[in-house]
C-alpha cells in the first residue's frame, strides 16, 4: 500500500444505529465496527483528517430517517468538535455536500473510506471519489454490508458475497482495497 505524503483522510461512512435493525437481513463483518474505531482513534493520535458522514433518508419509514431513533450514531461514533462532518441523502459522499470542495481547499488527496454499507455508500463513494481524481483506499475489514436479493427475485445473495463482489468492482479500478493491518502500517509510516 503506498499513501501519498499528504495527510490521508479517513471518510467515516454512515456508522448508525438504524444499521442495527433486522430489516436490512443477515449482515457480514461483525467485527467492521471495531476496525473504524481502531482507525479512527490512529488517524486521533496521529493528528490526520477524519470526515464523518451521516445518512438523512428523505423516507420517513427508513431507520435513517432524522426523526428516527436509527438516525444517531452508533456508540463511539460521530465527530469531535474539531472533525470534519457532512449531512448526506443519496448514496454518495459527493452529492448535495461540499466534500469535494472541502477535500480540494485544505489539499487533501487521498481517502481511506470505511463505514456502511459496502455495496450501497462506500462503493458509490469510493466510485465518485476515483473518477474525481482522488487517490482511494476502502478497507475491507472495515465495512460491511446485508445480504441482497436479484432484481428478479429468483436468488438471495448472503452478505460476504455481496461484501465481496462489491469490493472486487472497486479493486483496481476505483481504488485500492486493503486492510486495517495495512492502512495502520502505512498511516504510522507517515508520521
Amino acid at each position: 500500500m503506498i499513501m501519498t505524503k499528504s495527510r490521508p483522510v479517513l471518510v467515516v461512512i454512515d456508522v448508525q444505529k438504524g444499521f442495527n435493525q433486522s430489516i436490512w437481513g443477515k449482515r457480514n463483518n461483525p467485527h467492521a465496527e471495531t476496525q473504524m474505531l481502531t482507525l479512527i482513534e490512529e488517524w486521533r493520535k496521529q493528528d490526520y483528517p477524519i470526515i464523518h458522514v451521516q445518512h438523512a433518508s428523505k423516507n420517513p419509514d427508513s431507520p435513517l430517517y432524522p426523526a428516527n431513533p436509527g438516525f444517531q450514531f452508533q456508540e463511539g461514533f460521530g465527530p469531535n468538535e474539531d472533525e470534519y462532518f457532512i449531512r448526506k441523502s443519496v448514496n454518495s459522499c459527493f452529492i448535495g455536500t461540499e466534500l469535494d470542495s472541502y477535500l480540494k481547499a485544505n489539499g487533501y488527496e487521498t481517502l481511506v473510506i470505511v463505514g456502511l454499507t459496502t455495496n450501497h455508500c462506500v462503493s458509490t463513494t469510493a466510485r465518485m471519489a476515483g473518477n474525481l481524481g482522488y487517490r482511494v483506499y476502502v478497507v475491507h475489514d472495515a465495512t460491511a454490508c446485508f445480504e441482497r436479493e436479484s432484481y428478479d427475485g429468483v436468488t438471495r445473495y448472503d452478505a460476504e458475497t455481496v461484501h465481496q463482489l462489491a469490493l472486487a468492482s472497486l479493486h483496481g479500478e476505483f481504488g485500492e482495497v486493503v486492510s486495517t493491518e495495512q492502512v495502520l502500517d502505512a498511516a504510522k509510516v507517515l508520521k
